[in-house]
Protein backbone atom coordinates (compact mmCIF):
# COMPACT_ATOMS: atom_id res chain seq x y z
CA UNK A 1 0.00 0.00 0.00
CA UNK A 2 1.26 3.47 -0.86
CA UNK A 3 0.80 6.02 1.94
CA UNK A 4 1.73 9.68 2.42
CA UNK A 5 3.00 11.77 5.28
CA UNK A 6 3.11 15.58 5.27
CA UNK A 7 5.13 17.29 7.95
CA UNK A 8 7.52 20.09 8.68
CA UNK A 9 10.54 19.89 6.42
CA UNK A 10 12.97 19.84 9.35
CA UNK A 11 11.45 16.51 10.46
CA UNK A 12 11.34 14.92 6.99
CA UNK A 13 13.96 12.32 7.91
CA UNK A 14 12.59 11.53 11.36
CA UNK A 15 10.86 8.15 11.34
CA UNK A 16 11.01 7.64 15.12
CA UNK A 17 7.38 8.49 15.84
CA UNK A 18 8.64 11.00 18.41
CA UNK A 19 6.17 13.75 17.44
CA UNK A 20 3.17 11.53 18.14
CA UNK A 21 4.94 10.19 21.23
CA UNK A 22 5.33 13.71 22.63
CA UNK A 23 1.88 15.04 21.71
CA UNK A 24 -0.32 11.96 21.59
CA UNK A 25 -2.92 11.59 18.88
CA UNK A 26 -6.22 9.99 17.99
CA UNK A 27 -4.67 6.51 17.95
CA UNK A 28 -1.97 6.85 20.62
CA UNK A 29 -1.46 8.39 24.03
CA UNK A 30 1.52 10.54 24.99
CA UNK A 31 4.52 8.31 25.54
CA UNK A 32 3.71 5.81 22.78
CA UNK A 33 5.53 6.44 19.46
CA UNK A 34 3.58 6.21 16.20
CA UNK A 35 3.93 7.38 12.60
CA UNK A 36 0.68 8.73 11.13
CA UNK A 37 0.24 8.37 7.36
CA UNK A 38 -2.71 8.66 4.96
CA UNK A 39 -3.91 6.82 1.86
CA UNK A 40 -3.78 9.97 -0.29
CA UNK A 41 -1.91 13.24 -0.54
CA UNK A 42 -5.18 15.15 -0.10
CA UNK A 43 -6.13 13.33 3.10
CA UNK A 44 -2.61 13.80 4.43
CA UNK A 45 -2.96 17.54 3.84
CA UNK A 46 -6.36 17.64 5.56
CA UNK A 47 -4.96 15.75 8.55
CA UNK A 48 -2.29 18.46 8.92
CA UNK A 49 -4.55 21.43 8.12
CA UNK A 50 -7.23 20.52 10.65
CA UNK A 51 -4.72 21.20 13.44
CA UNK A 52 -3.52 24.60 12.19
CA UNK A 53 -5.10 27.96 13.04
CA UNK A 54 -6.95 29.71 10.24
CA UNK A 55 -4.77 32.43 8.76
CA UNK A 56 -1.48 30.73 9.62
CA UNK A 57 0.13 29.46 6.44
CA UNK A 58 2.49 26.67 7.43
CA UNK A 59 6.06 27.17 6.23
CA UNK A 60 8.54 24.64 4.93
CA UNK A 61 6.65 21.38 4.63
CA UNK A 62 7.59 18.14 2.92
CA UNK A 63 5.67 15.12 1.72
CA UNK A 64 6.89 11.55 1.95
CA UNK A 65 5.59 8.71 -0.18
CA UNK A 66 6.01 5.32 1.48
CA UNK A 67 5.24 1.75 0.54
CA UNK A 68 4.02 -0.52 3.33
CA UNK A 69 3.63 -4.22 2.47
CA UNK A 70 -0.09 -5.12 2.53
CA UNK A 71 0.66 -8.32 4.44
CA UNK A 72 2.00 -6.23 7.34
CA UNK A 73 -1.12 -4.06 7.70
CA UNK A 74 -3.91 -4.94 10.11
CA UNK A 75 -7.33 -3.43 9.35
CA UNK A 76 -9.51 -1.98 12.10
CA UNK A 77 -13.19 -2.59 11.38
CA UNK A 78 -14.89 0.82 11.76
CA UNK A 79 -18.11 -0.94 12.78
CA UNK A 80 -16.44 -1.84 16.09
CA UNK A 81 -16.08 1.84 17.04
CA UNK A 82 -18.60 3.80 19.09
CA UNK A 83 -20.74 6.50 17.52
CA UNK A 84 -18.55 9.34 18.82
CA UNK A 85 -15.13 7.83 18.10
CA UNK A 86 -14.18 10.74 15.82
CA UNK A 87 -14.93 13.65 18.15
CA UNK A 88 -12.27 16.16 19.16
CA UNK A 89 -10.32 15.90 21.35
CA UNK A 90 -9.66 12.20 20.70
CA UNK A 91 -11.47 9.70 22.86
CA UNK A 92 -9.96 7.22 25.31
CA UNK A 93 -11.52 4.52 23.13
CA UNK A 94 -9.39 5.23 20.06
CA UNK A 95 -6.25 5.92 22.06
CA UNK A 96 -6.61 2.62 23.96
CA UNK A 97 -7.18 0.70 20.71
CA UNK A 98 -4.13 2.31 19.14
CA UNK A 99 -1.95 1.78 22.21
CA UNK A 100 -2.98 -1.89 22.39
CA UNK A 101 -2.07 -2.32 18.73
CA UNK A 102 1.27 -0.52 19.05
CA UNK A 103 2.32 -2.31 22.25
CA UNK A 104 1.25 -5.79 21.07
CA UNK A 105 3.77 -5.61 18.19
CA UNK A 106 1.75 -8.18 16.17
CA UNK A 107 1.80 -6.29 12.88
CA UNK A 108 3.69 -3.30 11.55
CA UNK A 109 0.76 -1.03 10.68
CA UNK A 110 -2.90 -0.45 11.46
CA UNK A 111 -5.38 0.85 8.88
CA UNK A 112 -7.93 3.10 10.61
CA UNK A 113 -10.74 5.39 9.43
CA UNK A 114 -10.00 9.11 9.17
CA UNK A 115 -11.84 11.22 11.74
CA UNK A 116 -12.19 13.92 9.06
CA UNK A 117 -13.50 11.67 6.26
CA UNK A 118 -14.47 8.33 7.84
CA UNK A 119 -14.75 6.56 4.48
CA UNK A 120 -11.04 7.22 3.86
CA UNK A 121 -8.18 5.71 5.81
CA UNK A 122 -5.05 6.58 7.67
CA UNK A 123 -2.34 4.04 8.35
CA UNK A 124 -0.59 4.10 11.71
CA UNK A 125 2.93 2.65 11.49
CA UNK A 126 4.66 1.27 14.56
CA UNK A 127 8.23 2.63 14.41
CA UNK A 128 9.38 0.09 17.02
CA UNK A 129 8.11 -2.98 15.16
CA UNK A 130 10.82 -5.39 13.94
CA UNK A 131 9.37 -5.24 10.40
CA UNK A 132 9.83 -1.44 10.24
CA UNK A 133 12.68 -2.01 7.78
CA UNK A 134 10.11 -3.32 5.26
CA UNK A 135 8.64 0.18 4.87
CA UNK A 136 10.12 1.58 1.67
CA UNK A 137 10.61 5.33 1.43
CA UNK A 138 9.85 5.99 -2.23
CA UNK A 139 10.57 9.69 -2.09
CA UNK A 140 10.53 12.77 0.12
CA UNK A 141 10.10 16.17 -1.50
CA UNK A 142 9.21 19.74 -0.66
CA UNK A 143 5.49 20.39 -0.43
CA UNK A 144 3.93 23.81 -0.85
CA UNK A 145 0.56 24.26 0.78
CA UNK A 146 -1.78 26.52 -1.17
CA UNK A 147 -2.18 29.72 0.86
CA UNK A 148 -5.88 29.95 -0.04
CA UNK A 149 -6.59 27.11 2.38
CA UNK A 150 -5.60 29.28 5.32
CA UNK A 151 -6.89 32.74 4.51
CA UNK A 152 -10.32 33.63 5.86
CA UNK A 153 -12.62 35.13 3.23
Amino acid sequence: MIVYRIGKRKYAGDWSGRGAQMAGGRWNRKGIPAIYTSESRALSLLEVAVHLPLGLVPPSYSIAMLEVPDALIEVLDPKTLSENWNRFPPTDETQKLGDQFLLAMKTLALKVPSAIIPDEVNVIINPLHPDRSHVKIIRVEDFTIDRRLFHPK
